[in-house]
């Protein structure tokens, strides 16, 4: 791997990771059909860096939501300010509850996690996975704006949400795309349904981080390819950036459909080169 494809993976993790078009899904196009190296393919640690790089992202963009969840959860623990009403007081901590909560279910996917990892290599089903992503991101578009936030979620609407989270381990289909609809069609407000997709997923991000750090611990690492693993790593966390702060312009004037017909798109030139090749 190069020093410029190393930051060439970067920018497609990052923009892919947070647009609700699938990371995985490209970066199988990428290896499958151009044969062109990836963090899947024999760069373990460099999939950590990536993964990581994207993580920052969410902090800048979120990191006011970050500590007001911080300080609320010692509030609520009696710790910080004195108690009150929790639910209109401490409105974050409830918010960090809902995000847990949500995370639990990822715990349904361990027992399967390698039968999942081989369908990466699979360049019909992630055309199809693509195509199913714009499915969805095309009935999202058309879906009438809620009112819930985290002072009205539900436990149910949490675990709902952590659920459809579960099926986008599934390469092909977009963590993104699949858990702003699921929040979407529970009633939440749209700039909500993306904030809490985004902050829900780092707890899942870290987790899988430490199983791969693991792994590619076992495997070895290059450590001359280390300069080119952190400009990858700025490059994912740069645009991961960007993507999410258009992805919430986007969301707020509900302009999802753009997306869907890239996905389709995708989707049927994946298939077809996948038969012609």
């Amino acid at each position: 791997m190069s020093f410029w494809q190393a930051v060439f993976l970067g920018l497609v993790q990052g923009i892919t990771e947070f647009l609700p078009i699938s990371s995985s899904g490209h970066l199988s196009i990428l290896n499958n059909l151009f044969g062109m190296s990836t963090p899947e393919d024999g760069h373990l640690f460099f999939d950590v860096l990536l993964h990581l790089g994207t993580l920052v992202s969410i902090c800048v963009v979120y990191w006011k939501d970050i500590v007001a969840m911080f300080f609320d959860v010692l509030g609520f623990a009696g710790i910080g300010p004195a108690a009150g009403d929790r639910k209109s007081r401490y409105p974050a901590a409830r918010m960090f509850l809902m995000i847990i909560l949500a995370t639990l279910p990822l715990a349904l996917v361990l027992p399967i996690k390698d039968q999942l990892e081989t369908l990466y290599y699979n360049s019909i089903f992630i055309g199809v996975a693509l195509i199913l992503t714009g499915c969805m991101l095309y009935v999202a578009d058309k879906m009438v704006q809620g009112k819930k936030t985290e002072t009205s979620m539900t436990v149910w609407d949490s675990l709902i949400i952590g659920l459809c989270q579960c099926a986008a381990v599934i390469p092909g289909l977009s963590r993104s795309g699949t858990t702003i609809t699921a929040g979407l069609a529970t009633g939440l407000r749209r700039d909500y349904a993306v904030k809490f997709a985004f902050l829900m997923s780092i707890p899942a991000v870290l987790g899988a981080n430490l199983l791969s750090l693991v792994d590619a611990a076992k495997d070895g690492i290059d450590w001359s390819m280390m300069p080119a693993y952190l400009a990858g790593m700025l490059a994912a966390s740069a645009a991961g950036i960007l993507s999410i702060r258009l992805l919430k312009l986007l969301a707020n004037r509900g302009r999802f459909g753009g997306f869907a017909y890239y996905c389709w798109v995708m989707g049927v030139l994946a298939i077809i080169l996948t038969m012609i090749f």
